[in-house]
């Protein structure tokens, strides 16, 4: 993998998306249905922030006293509650022809797993922690001796 590269390259393209008022059931329906664990928060077509799978996670476990056996009643209450009610808005982001490089250092430092990637202040892209951890694993290059 080289650094250099534009974060195109490494980027899940045009990703799965919800809007603020959307109810929390659509967010269970993406995460059980696909490998994900972000999904972008998108508002006429801006973006406004991000569902993590660690956030809905938490948020889940306030049923309190509810098991996976009661899923029924807990696809109520997910549908009570809107995407904008667990999504955060402070994310970090990322241009498209910014490099590989810059999306390790912000991961680097800071707490972010996903960085929205936009073109024009348009979603197109996500990168992730993975993505990167993913492409050094089929580099050819990189050294694999002890």
């Amino acid at each position: 993998m080289n650094l250099l590269d534009p974060v195109t390259r490494i980027m899940t393209p045009n990703p799965i998306t919800v809007s603020p008022d959307d109810s929390l059931t659509i967010v269970h329906e993406i995460f059980n249905s696909h490998r994900i664990h972000h999904i972008p928060v998108v508002q006429a077509g801006n973006l406004i922030g991000m569902v993590a799978l660690s956030d809905y996670s938490f948020f889940k476990r306030g049923f309190e006293g509810l098991d996976e056996a009661d899923t029924e009643l807990i696809l109520v209450k997910l549908n009570n509650h809107k995407v904008k009610d667990i999504m955060v808005t402070k994310l970090g982001k990322l241009d498209f022809d910014d490099r590989i490089e810059i999306a390790v250092d912000v991961f680097a430092k800071n707490m972010f797993h996903a960085l929205p990637v936009l073109q024009e202040g348009r979603l197109v892209g996500i990168v992730t922690t993975h993505d990167i951890i993913k492409a050094i694993n089929q580099d050819a290059s990189v050294s694999k001796e002890y």
